[in-house]
């Protein structure tokens, strides 16, 4: 289906799971390491992830620093 614009639609650009992974592939871990930090974060940035996804923290990380915005509302 297209739309009045005369582009196809979101759904319609849509493929399937396998046919993406024929050509998207994951970079291959080369040591346990690797793999280990992949799984496992830190707890610093398990803290960011959670300024990240909270706007006005986020927003207020850019002004004052992450360490004082996370404080003020997780803190």
């Amino acid at each position: 289906p297209k739309e009045p614009s005369g582009s196809p639609s979101a759904d319609s650009i849509k493929i399937k799971k396998e046919v993406a992974n024929a050509f998207v592939k994951r970079k291959k871990r080369s040591s346990p390491y690797e793999w280990y930090f992949e799984y496992y974060k830190s707890p610093m940035e398990q803290m960011h992830e959670r300024c990240e996804s909270y706007p006005p923290c986020d927003h207020l990380s850019d002004q004052i620093g992450f360490a004082l915005a996370y404080n003020r509302f997780f803190g």
